[in-house]
C-alpha cells in the first residue's frame, strides 16, 4: 500500500500567531508532527510525508530540516482546497490515497495515519476514511467541544454530531454511565469520539472543495458531514488509543513543550 501523509500549514492564526514555526524542542512544531508520522513507514518507500503551507518562511523551515513540502495559494476557504492544490502540485493520481494529518499534532499516534489509510483501502465503496476511539467519560460524552461518530455494521459513519450520540432515551446520568462501563461487550453501544484524521483518495479529495456545504454542515460546524450529505460513505478505524493533546493556544503550546521535555 502506497500513500502520501500531507500536512496543512496555514501561517495565520489567531489564538497562537505563526502556529507551525512554533519551537517545541528544538524543532518547528510542523516538522515536528512530519518527523513523528515519518516514524511508522514499515514498508520502506511506500509512505511520503509533504507539507502543504502558505507561507515561504514554512516551506524554508521544513526544507532545513529535511521534510519536503510544497507552496500553496494563501486564499484557500479550508485546508481541504490547500490538500487539493498540493495533490495538483505533487501530480498524484487520483487513485492515489492520502492521508490529511493536522500540522498542530505533535503528539500524534505515529501509526494512525497508516492505520486509516488501511482502512480506506479495506473499503473500495468508501470515499473517505477516519479514526474514533472510545469516550471514557460522562464529561465528554456531553461536552459539545467532543465530537462523537455513529457507526453501522461495516465501520461505516452514520453521522457526527457535538451533541451525545447514540442517546439513550431513558437515562442519561452517572449510574447509566457506569453500568455501560460495566456492561458485557455488545450489551450497549459504546460512545465514540471521532479523531480529526482523514483518508481520501486524491481523486475524491479533488472533487470535495467542489461539493456544496451542506446545512447539516453548517449547522453542526463539522466540514466531513458534507460528503454524507451527498451520498458518500466515510469508514471509520477503530482505535483504543485517544488521540495526543493538539495545539491551539499559547496554553497548549506550553503544555506539550513540558510533556516533551522542552
Amino acid at each position: 500500500m502506497r500513500f502520501t501523509i500531507l500536512i496543512p500549514a496555514r501561517l495565520a492564526s489567531t489564538r497562537l500567531p505563526d502556529k507551525p514555526l512554533a519551537d517545541i524542542a528544538g524543532l518547528p512544531m510542523v516538522v515536528r508532527v512530519a518527523r513523528r508520522v515519518a516514524t511508522c513507514n514499515a514498508d520502506e518507500g511506500a509512505m511520503r510525508v509533504v507539507v502543504a503551507c502558505d507561507s515561504e518562511r514554512i516551506r524554508v523551515a521544513c526544507a532545513a530540516h529535511g521534510v519536503e513540502a510544497v507552496l500553496t495559494r494563501q486564499d484557500h476557504l479550508s485546508g481541504s482546497d490547500r490538500l487539493a492544490e498540493a495533490c495538483n502540485i505533487l501530480g498524484l493520481a487520483d487513485d492515489h490515497m492520502v492521508v490529511n494529518v493536522q500540522g498542530d499534532e505533535p503528539l500524534i499516534e505515529p501509526a494512525l495515519p497508516h492505520a486509516v489509510a488501511a482502512a480506506l483501502q479495506a473499503h473500495p465503496g468508501a470515499s473517505m476514511g477516519t479514526a474514533a476511539h472510545p469516550i471514557a467519560s460522562l464529561d465528554d460524552y456531553l461536552s459539545p467541544h467532543v465530537v462523537k461518530v455513529v457507526l453501522d455494521a461495516q465501520q461505516n459513519a452514520l453521522y457526527f454530531s457535538r451533541a451525545p450520540i447514540p442517546y439513550t432515551r431513558d437515562h442519561l446520568d452517572a449510574a447509566w454511565w457506569n453500568q455501560r462501563n460495566g456492561a458485557a461487550t455488545g450489551q450497549l453501544p459504546t460512545p465514540l469520539r471521532h479523531i480529526g484524521i482523514y483518508a481520501y483518495r486524491a481523486g475524491f479529495l479533488r472533487l470535495f472543495p467542489q461539493l456544496a456545504p451542506a446545512p447539516l454542515e453548517r449547522l453542526e460546524a463539522l466540514e466531513q458531514l458534507r460528503a454524507l450529505w451527498h451520498g458518500h460513505r466515510i469508514v471509520v478505524h477503530f482505535t483504543t488509543q485517544p488521540p495526543g493533546a493538539g495545539v491551539d493556544t499559547p496554553q497548549d503550546l506550553e503544555r506539550v513543550r513540558q510533556m516533551l521535555g522542552h
